[in-house]
């Protein structure tokens, strides 16, 4: 019957709820589970949940018992295990799930067995919303309600119960108290031992009984646990009196605790008997911004029995205050006395919560003490007064019994950037740096010897001072160093923040050095040594090359006349020598060079790579040849390579050279100036044109004509091979230069028309035949044809305009160059011809002078 009592019970407390909001919380959670899986949004989710008149406060409510079961919060239930072959041991009762589901078994099995409906109770077989899914869609609800927390001060201690880390929870496998009072919901085992055996487990009802078998009700409630023994011994002695009985606790109880005032979950949670109030304030969420750390009250059946102080031990490590509740204790939270700011030199700069009785040196003590460069003498209070602002200086010896006030700021300042005691030395000392001016160090000659002396490139006939005047503007006071320290001169007495300077001799003159050019190992510039020779020089450049030339190397040194009036004619002076394995035998033996010296090791005329040319096609021998003479000619390379073969086609020889380096940095150069001098062309005359666009296209033909234009790395020379051979040495036999190579082709009897004819084809070589003869096989001119330019260009490379008296030979090609108009702009035109202009000037200039 009790079993029926207690669900309809909870029936009607989930009744109640439905006449709140339409849904209880157990509901709302399910509904939120189903509609997640099935990929709901949460913005629809909450609509949802609004038209079936579920408020925001609700929604936020649900979240709140959420985070609780996920967190691990209070509970309403204990759990009980079988005494029969099970654990006495204790578990947390902070799981509010596992608390629920054990409650709901012990329901099942006893119906005597009583429980207080959780107020987020679920029903049987329902599915929870897993993980960040259910916490971040009721984050979206909420979040109007954490806009201003990073605005929020700062105050120390104010996150320490709500910090996820930290839970609080109490020991539950320990020792029972001696002073535990039993209650409604405590596990207890009975065990007697000695005559007789035998072990039982019961619970005390909420009668305030245990029962047990043959002796009824026991009633326990309220006794400690000795008292507790000592009834059951005086109860069960009369039977059991050869043997021993004992009591132990085994799960305790929960209890009932009301946390109420300034924290951000006030209310009344169900607990474990063994939890603390610092348990208590956590599963409370911890204080709100009004909160107080420092005056917490616990109250026991109307009266105070204990003040906390959260302070004591967060930072004392004190428990002090934090005891163990009972059932309907009631812990309040009041609001704050005294805020105060400190900020500054100091290690932990923030908020803190004040008694009005403490003084400033409490609060510095709280703020971790001061910083190692924080001016300790005074510390500045600005308090507000009530009608304006007042600021205090207090010292450090009043710091103790400054009470400080609500609002108050404390700011604690550095020190100042400057010394009262240093003094520096700086360059040709052995140990520059700062000293300490006063006893031992007061004048210029006792920091120098602290400095362990000037190092043996100091430039001592004179150093400075640079001292601090009075309105912190510099001045400059010479030393003779050399003089002090000789005791010839006075020495200098030193001031606060004075700085000595000792130069070197590098600092005061030009770094001396000796530069060496031409064929040595390693050409350069290096540091000049005194008494260092000619010979000596060369070979700390790592010697002469194999191009070097032992007969003249030229050494030319500056003239220097510093009291000189007006300029002289002459502006340096040269030697010349000659080397024999390295050495001087022309010339002053042991030269001896001087500072700034130039040396010059010139490059032998007599020295020469072996050079190679190459010959290809119907020769008796092609290939690469090497140079036997500066003045090699190509009749001398065909007498090389054996001479022609049958198959030769002398007249069609042609020679390709390779552009070297000079004729590359030409066509650059030429490339270069070329598109200069197109571009201000098509900006004037876009300047001058009312097309808009004319100035961009332009530009961009240009650019993308000389994008496509790239130098070649060779080019043909046009050669008549036939009347070098005939007459060796003559002006058809021109030089070779490294690198040509000449092509000696086979006999080809045809010639080949292309261009703006009707039909381009390759037709057989009929000697005599003109060529107009040879533009009729292709079909004659076409409409587009420009007949007056039409040429002939030749297998040696030579090129031939018809009227000139072109004619036509074996293996030549007829070019008919068309005059069709195309349809690009103006723009465009000028400048594909220009382009196009400038590329034939470029080769044609190359070809010429490799003539």
């Amino acid at each position: 019957m009790r079993r029926y009592l207690c669900l309809l019970l909870m029936s009607f407390m989930m009744v109640g709820v439905y006449a709140q909001s339409g849904m209880s919380d157990s509901e709302v959670m399910d509904f939120i589970g189903k509609e997640t899986k099935k990929g709901t949004p949460n913005a629809q989710i909450v609509t949802k949940l609004m038209q079936n008149h579920v408020d925001i406060s609700q929604i936020r409510r649900v979240r709140s018992q959420y985070e609780k079961i996920k967190s691990g919060g209070g509970v309403t239930t204990t759990n009980i295990e079988n005494a029969e072959g099970g654990s006495r041991g204790r578990v947390s009762n902070s799981d509010p799930k596992q608390a629920y589901q054990q409650a709901t078994e012990k329901v099942e099995q006893n119906s005597d067995y009583r429980i207080r409906p959780m107020p987020y109770d679920r029903p049987a077989g329902s599915d929870y919303v897993e993980g960040e899914q259910m916490n971040g869609m009721l984050s979206d609800m909420t979040d109007d309600q954490s806009k201003n927390t990073a605005n929020r001060k700062r105050v120390f201690g104010h996150d320490f119960f709500n910090r996820e880390d930290l839970s609080f929870e109490p020991v539950m496998n320990i020792a029972t108290p001696a002073n535990y009072r039993l209650g409604p919901g405590d596990a207890v085992y009975i065990d007697i031992y000695g005559a007789s055996q035998k072990s039982t487990q019961s619970t005390v009802s909420p009668d305030g009984d245990i029962n047990i078998d043959g002796f009824g009700p026991i009633q326990v409630s309220g006794l400690t646990v000795a008292q507790a023994n000592a009834r059951l011994r005086s109860t069960l002695g009369s039977r059991y009196s050869s043997s021993k009985v004992r009591l132990t606790v085994g799960q305790t109880k929960t209890i009932l605790v009301n946390v109420m005032g300034e924290v951000k979950k006030p209310g009344t949670y169900t607990l474990s008997a063994f939890a603390t109030v610092f348990h208590a304030l956590h599963m409370a969420g911890g204080v709100t911004d009004l909160g107080t750390l420092r005056n917490i009250k616990v109250y026991r059946n109307g009266a105070l029995v204990s003040v906390v102080d959260v302070y004591d031990y967060m930072l004392n490590g004190k428990l002090t205050g934090n005891v163990r509740l009972s059932d309907n204790d009631v812990i309040v939270v009041g609001a704050y006395d005294c805020l105060v700011n400190i900020a500054g030199k100091v290690k932990r700069p923030m908020y803190y919560e004040m008694k009005k009785n403490e003084s400033l040196g409490t609060l510095i003590r709280y703020a971790g003490g001061f910083t190692g460069d924080a001016y300790t003498k005074s510390v500045r209070v600005i308090r507000k007064n009530g009608r304006q602002y007042s600021i205090y200086t207090v010292n450090e010896f009043d710091a103790g019994s400054f009470r400080v006030a609500d609002e108050d700021s404390v700011s604690v300042d550095s020190v100042i950037a400057r010394y009262e005691n240093m003094v520096q030395v700086k360059g040709a000392v052995f140990r520059p740096g700062m000293y300490q001016v006063g006893e031992d160090i007061n004048s210029v000659r006792s920091l120098l010897e602290a400095a362990e002396g000037v190092t043996e490139e100091a430039f001592i006939a004179r150093a400075i001072i640079h001292r601090m005047r009075e309105d912190r503007s510099l001045e400059v006071i010479p030393v003779d160093v050399k003089g002090i320290m000789d005791g010839s001169v006075a020495d200098i007495a030193l001031q606060n923040e004075d700085v000595l300077f000792i130069p070197t001799r590098q600092d005061v003159q030009e770094e001396q050095t000796l530069t060496i050019h031409g064929e040595v190992q390693y050409p350069g510039i290096y540091k000049y040594a005194a008494n260092e020779t000619l010979e000596d020089f060369i070979l700390q450049a790592g010697g002469l090359r194999e191009t070097a030339s032992t007969v003249k190397v030229d050494v030319a040194r500056r003239v220097v006349n510093p009291e000189a009036l007006q300029p002289d004619s002459a502006i340096a002076q040269t030697f010349s020598f000659a080397l024999k394995d390295g050495f001087v035998i022309d010339g002053e033996p042991g030269f001896i060079l001087k500072p700034f010296d130039h040396v010059y090791v010139r490059r032998s005329p007599g020295y020469n790579n072996q050079q190679n040319v190459f010959i290809d096609g119907e020769v008796m021998f092609s290939g690469a040849y090497t140079m036997i003479k500066r003045d090699t000619r190509l009749s001398d390379l065909v007498k090389l390579s054996g001479g022609f073969t049958d198959m030769a086609y002398v007249q069609g020889a042609r020679l390709i050279r390779q552009v070297n380096a000079d004729e590359r940095a030409r066509m650059e150069s030429i490339l270069r100036m070329e598109s200069e001098r197109q571009q201000k062309n098509l900006l004037e005359m876009a300047a001058s044109s009312q097309n808009g666009s004319f100035n961009d296209i332009a530009m961009q033909t240009q650019q993308k004509e000389l994008e496509k234009f790239n130098i070649p790395d060779s080019y043909p020379v046009g050669i008549e091979l036939e009347k070098a051979i005939a007459k060796p040495g003559g002006d058809a036999d021109i030089l070779l230069r490294e690198g040509d190579r000449l092509v000696v082709p086979r006999y080809n009897g045809t010639v080949k028309i292309n261009g703006a004819v009707l039909y381009p084809n390759s037709v057989s070589y009929v000697p005599g035949k003109s060529v107009s003869y040879y533009i009729d096989q292709a079909g004659g001119f076409g409409n587009e044809a420009k007949k007056r330019d039409t040429y002939v260009l030749y297998m040696n490379g030579m090129v031939a305009k018809v009227g000139h008296n072109a004619k036509v030979r074996p293996g030549c090609e007829i070019v008919v160059p068309t005059k069709r108009q195309s349809r690009m702009s103006l723009a465009e035109r000028l400048a594909i011809g220009t382009s196009t202009a400038t590329i034939a000037t470029m080769i044609a200039t190359v070809a010429n002078m490799a003539r």
